[in-house]
This record gives C-alpha cells, structure tokens and sequence, in this order.
C-alpha cells in the first residue's frame, strides 16, 4: 500500500532529515501544525472560537527516551493550560496527549506516565477543561487503556480515543459506550499488520460504521473523528435515528483539513472541534497525515515543484 510505503521510508534517518531541512516542507507543516510556540497555537485556537469550532491542542511530541523529557513534556501542557485559562479559551479548547511523549516506552513506563498524566488531568480540571488521551499504535493499546481506566477514576471526564480498524474496537467501544465516558473514533493513522487491523479500505469503512453504530447507541459522549463525507454523514444518521440531542456527540477533524466543512458543519448547529497541534517536534504527526490522504500528499509535492 502506499501509506505503507510512504511511513517505511519517512522512517529513514536521511529522508527524515532531508525533509525536515527541506525549505518547501516548512509551507506544508505550516497547514497541518499551528506553530512552534505557545503563542501561535493560542493565536490559532482564538480564532477558530471565534469562528464557533472548538479545539483539542496537542503538543507535538512522542516516544520520548528518558523522564526527563517526558517530564517536561507534562511541564509543557501544565503551562498550555495555565496559558489556556489566562486567555479565557478552556471553554471551548481541551488537551491532548500522548502517552509515549509521557514515558510510557521507558522502563517503569506505566507509572511514569501515569504520573505524568494525572498531573495534566488535575490542571485541566481546575482550569475548567478536560483531557483526551490519544492512542497511537497497537502495541501500546493495552497498557494506554489500563492508564485511562485509573485517570478516570480521579477524573472520570478524561477521554480516550479508538482506532477502528483495529479488530479488537468493536469490543472497546461496547466497553467504553457507557455514561460519563469520551470516545474519539477515529480510523486509525498507524501501518497496522494484518494480524491485529484491517488494511484494505473497504473493511476500514465498514468497521469505523460499526464502530460508530455502537457509540452511537450507547450512553458516552462520542467524538466522531473523520473527514470522509460518507463517514459524517452516517454520524448525523445515527444521531437521528436514536435521538441524540444536540451537545450529546460532536464531530472532529484536523486543523488545516477541510476548513470549508468545519465552518459549515459549526454554522448548522453542530459541535465541531478541531485537532490543532503545535510544537517543534512535528515530523511524525506531519508524515502520518501526508501517507493517510493522496490529497495531502498531493498538496506536498506542488510545494516541492514550487506551484
């Protein structure tokens, strides 16, 4: 497949530098990532409110080598947070992280970020907003739920996200489809083996239905995330069809994808939040969106040629 192919080399130190050092890759990153610095993701994050979309911030950052660094990591949200709240924007912004970027590799990984997680959980809730977990790829699933299921001890609003071409989600999302709980469902970003996820297209889509149709029917808060038209529109079917009020679900997608669609769909009354990341630490998050979608890609290569 050519995501594949596209993350297998993205994955080779000298591509990985060539890129990064590349001048025209700088325009692209500029549309998928808010900024570098603190201040530019807020200037973002303001006018998307101002625009009726609701934001979830990232700060760039995984697979982290040792605790110094997830530490400061966990520093960096606490003060996005503080930043967050001076600036009057927790109502319509949260956070979201990355357990990898918390130390969950290293050794002791679990309660390092565990530790470092709670701290962030504990800030946002003060400051009057609220967390989404992210997930990345299946061999850290487990241990990434085992660490949501103690957050939401303490802090039940903290959310998680599922990948639903994972074969296991539909067990998750029967799990998780109960009150008080977050979802994010997303399709899933990773190069994925065979043995745990579905690799062809077709079986994605109906999976991510399935998947949907669950939460849907159930009694959390489902955050539909996708930019497929077909995918949304069966989002709103659903909602219909088992009596979802308003402000019960909402719709997400990421920042510098389909911004036409963001501000309709927000302009019709629905909750829509945008994923909007920031930092320096941009090359996996910039990869995995060029290898997900051919437009993206697309979009690269004419910043390449210069047109």
């Amino acid at each position: 497949m050519l995501r594949s192919a596209m993350l297998a080399v993205a994955r080779i130190g000298a591509v990985r530098r060539g890129l990064v050092a590349f001048p025209p890759t700088r325009t692209v990153v500029d549309r998928f990532v808010s900024g570098e610095t603190l201040d530019d993701c807020v200037r973002v994050v303001r006018r998307l409110a101002d625009q009726g979309i609701l934001t979830t911030v990232d700060h760039l950052g995984e697979d982290v080598t040792d605790a110094a660094t997830a530490r400061a990591t966990s520093d960096a949200y606490l003060a996005l947070i503080a930043r967050l709240q001076q600036e009057g924007l927790t109502a319509s912004c949260e956070v979201s992280i990355k357990l990898t970027a918390f130390g969950l590799a290293l050794p002791g990984g679990e309660e390092i970020a565990y530790a470092n997680a709670e701290r962030v959980c504990a800030a946002a809730r003060a400051a009057g907003t609220t967390v989404t977990v992210d997930m990345e790829d299946h061999t850290v699933t487990d241990a990434t739920l085992a660490i949501v299921d103690r957050l939401r001890e303490g802090y039940p609003e903290t959310g998680t996200v599922l990948q639903a071409y994972l074969l296991r989600t539909p067990a998750d999302c029967a799990r998780y489809a109960t009150p008080g709980s977050r979802i994010r469902l997303c399709k899933g970003a990773y190069d994925e083996p065979a043995s745990v996820a579905h690799r062809d297209r077709a079986r994605v889509d109906a999976a991510y239905l399935e998947c949907l149709r669950i939460l849907m029917k159930g009694e959390g808060y489902p955050m539909v995330a996708s930019h497929d038209p077909a995918m949304i529109e069966a989002a709103l079917a659903y909602a219909d069809l088992v009596g979802r009020a308003p402000g019960t679900f909402e719709l997400q997608m990421l920042y510098g994808i389909r911004t036409d669609e963001q501000r309709r769909l927000a302009a019709l009354g629905h909750r829509v939040r945008a994923y909007v990341p920031y930092g320096t630490d941009w090359y996996g998050y910039f990869t995995r969106r060029l290898a997900e979608r051919p437009a993206n890609l697309a979009f690269f290569l004419r910043a390449l040629v210069g047109r």
